[in-house]
């Protein structure tokens, strides 16, 4: 059987993939993308939806950005509640200014594959990549909606980009090669909730208490992403929606504050909070984005204003090696792009030891905890009263 062949092939169809597909497309590189969902679990998976300034730039300058820009919601300020009172950050006037494009993940995804499509690139759903090797992918069961793709059929290109995640074969053949993964698991995990309500703040909330974190993050006008912190191996099964909502109005302190606007909980999962970076996001042939390329911790909503940042330089780098035949931007790929990497795993680091303290903490003795939770409150009160704590504070949350 013939082998297909391509420019470059991409791996997964999430932010990564299908931002560098665009890109490379736009710039004239032949490439095809394989997913191994269907469209429908593509386009409907709720996840993040902050993108910050960089991303939105990225997104606007290559014709991206048409849905983002007419749905997509600002937010200038974040809100900190705790046992000692609220107060509002307006990151917007500190630091460089920059503010948050709130737009659900699954909404921009819709938007990349329909824009790919309509450029007539090649996408190939429930087409799942078996493994990588040497530029070539296998792939099983693949078959686009017409079932034109054959199982055990292989695709080639001169390159591979690896944007199928944490678990996927880009990364498993980057580290069967040796490639060393720096790894941190920040111990806490959270109830993620999606609940049909409005926003009960402006934007962004964060609640400490010594129950645990909860966290408030404005989605749409009737959608809102709640968080709780919960124990390791916590099933979602045993929150029921009256035990979420009255969860969360003792910890985001609804008697002091006001009421939380409820609504019908449309999905509920856990997530470990657990961070890990390739020392190489790639060699010869093999390149990985996203979160195949580094998986970080949801506390600062990173993930997928990386996963942009990275597609815009491999796009680059791709563009320069397949019609120029340079292959210095790949070469430098990981020198443009892991500083930034990690000082946003920095960032996320810190955030998560801002919002966590050692509620449900086990067989932490008491005289830890409350030096843990002094700890803190310390923070918090830092990024209340220091113009410099804030500066900082905003250039990191907004930036990458």
């Amino acid at each position: 059987m013939a082998e297909a062949q391509a420019g470059v092939v991409i791996v997964g169809a999430g932010p990564a993939g299908l931002v560098l597909g665009n890109l490379l497309l736009d710039r004239g590189v032949d490439c095809v993308i394989l997913e191994r969902r269907s469209r429908a679990a593509v386009e409907g998976r709720a996840r993040a939806g902050f993108l910050a300034a960089h991303s939105v730039r990225v997104l606007t300058e290559n014709g991206l950005a048409a849905g983002l820009l007419a749905r997509g919601r600002t937010h200038t300020t974040c809100r900190f509640r705790s046992e000692r009172g609220e107060f509002t950050l307006d990151y917007a006037g500190l630091g460089r200014g920059e503010v948050h494009t709130v737009y659900p993940q699954q909404e921009l995804v819709r938007d990349l594959v329909a824009e790919f499509l309509r450029r007539g690139g090649d996408l190939r759903f429930g087409a799942e990549a078996a493994d990588v090797t040497d530029g070539r992918v296998r792939v099983r069961d693949g078959a686009d909606a017409t079932g034109r793709y054959a199982t055990g059929r292989y695709v080639t290109g001169r390159y591979v980009a690896g944007c199928d995640g944490h678990r996927g074969v880009g990364r498993a053949a980057l580290t069967a090669q040796g490639v060393p993964t720096a790894r941190w698991d920040h111990g806490v995990s959270w109830l993620a909730v999606l609940a049909a309500a409005p926003p009960s703040m402006p934007a962004t909330g964060y609640a400490l208490h010594e129950r645990g974190f909860a966290g408030h993050m404005a989605r749409t006008a009737t959608v809102t992403r709640y968080y709780l912190q919960c124990p390791r191996g916590t099933d979602p099964a045993d929150w029921s929606e009256d035990r979420i909502w009255t969860e969360l109005a003792t910890r985001m302190r609804t008697a002091e504050f006001g009421p939380l606007r409820e609504g019908a909980v449309l999905e509920k999962t856990v997530v470990d909070l657990r961070s890990d970076v390739l020392e190489s996001p790639g060699t010869g042939r093999l390149w990985l984005a996203g979160d195949a390329a580094g998986l970080i911790s949801p506390s600062a909503a990173k993930g997928a204003n990386l996963a942009v940042l990275q597609a815009e330089s491999l796009a680059r780098a791709f563009e320069a090696a397949l019609l120029r035949g340079d292959e210095s931007g790949l070469a430098r790929y990981a020198a443009d792009c892991l500083p930034r990497v990690w000082r946003a795993h920095e960032f996320s680091h810190w955030m998560s030891g801002l919002l966590h303290g050692p509620a449900d903490a086990g067989d932490i003795d008491r005289d830890e905890a409350r030096y843990g939770r002094a700890l803190q409150y310390a923070r918090l009160e830092s990024l209340r009263t220091s113009r410099r704590h804030q500066d900082f504070f905003a250039e990191n949350y907004t930036g990458v």
